[in-house]
């Protein structure tokens, strides 16, 4: 099942995480200029909305899965057309190898899914947001409000990934329909379940947006991919929902030769290429 969400300003601002926005402008959350820096977005928030200048949407999909050691088998229904006419796409995950605390484990985002030898399928959601900024006739003189309205449609397409997984949660998957959070509460993740996204610790190889968008046509909604799997518009976020209780998020961290050459197997990939990808996470 696909589903398309299309977002307004109003419905996106209670999700925007402030904090990273502060971040990515390098100022403290709180003071005087801080203040200053919101209430100034805010309002190119709404100039841009009032002027047709940004569009913000958002595609799912949910799978019946199952892992199988440290892959996530997704299978399509009969009636469902996707996934370029396969009837399964296999996702492989990344393994911690750190050594692991007393009576902790070295996770991967497989063990938040039933395995086969279950004989019981399980869930999935695979997401993309994305905030489409038309630049032109806006600004695009002025490179503060540039980077200004950038910087927006980064935490946009966040927020819009938080406010899809709240409605996969209470509604479109409904594992959680009476779940009662405040915005911020979301914010904190006290919610159920988790949505890594590529890119992210617990799922560092952007190559994984190839199988994303043969899962869910991530085109729909205006994103394309690049020879290397980077989304654009720029402002995108895609991944994964995974409803477990005791899922977590957690970062892959450095991986050895050995998972390197299991994994670029997995996926098909020649390891030359899969180095390309895990640049930063080969030991």
């Amino acid at each position: 099942m696909i589903t398309d969400c299309r977002y307004s300003i109003a419905d996106l601002e209670p999700y925007i995480d402030w904090l990273y926005f502060f971040h990515a402008w390098e100022m403290p959350r709180k003071g005087s200029d801080s203040d200053a820096l919101k209430q100034e977005a805010l309002d190119l928030l709404h100039t841009m909305e009032s002027e047709g200048d940004i569009s913000v949407r958002a595609r799912v999909g949910l799978f019946d899965a199952n892992a199988e050691g440290d892959d996530i088998v997704l299978r399509a229904h009969h009636s469902d057309k996707r996934m370029g006419g396969a009837e399964e796409v296999r996702l492989p995950c990344l393994r911690q190898q750190h050594i692991a605390e007393q009576n902790s484990y070295n996770l991967c985002l497989a063990d938040f899914i039933k395995p086969a030898d279950m004989n019981e399928p399980d869930r999935i959601g695979v997401f993309a947001t994305t905030a489409d900024f038309a630049a032109d006739g806006h600004s695009t003189s002025d490179v503060y409000h540039k980077m200004l309205a950038q910087t927006l449609c980064d935490r946009l397409a966040e927020a819009a990934a938080c406010r899809l997984h709240e409605e996969v949660r209470k509604v479109i998957w409904a594992y959680a329909p009476d779940e009662h959070l405040s915005p911020d509460e979301l914010l904190r993740e006290k919610n159920q379940g988790i949505r890594p996204a590529v890119g992210y610790p617990s799922l560092p190889d952007q190559s994984i947006n190839f199988l994303i968008e043969e899962l869910i046509d991530m085109s729909e909604i205006g994103i394309s991919l690049t020879e290397n799997g980077a989304m654009s518009p720029h402002a995108s976020v895609s991944g994964l929902m995974l409803a477990h209780p005791k899922a977590q998020y957690f970062a892959v961290g450095k991986i050895d030769r050995r998972q390197l050459e299991d994994y670029a197997a997995r996926r098909g990939l020649p390891i030359k290429r899969m180095e390309q990808f895990l640049a930063a996470s080969i030991a």
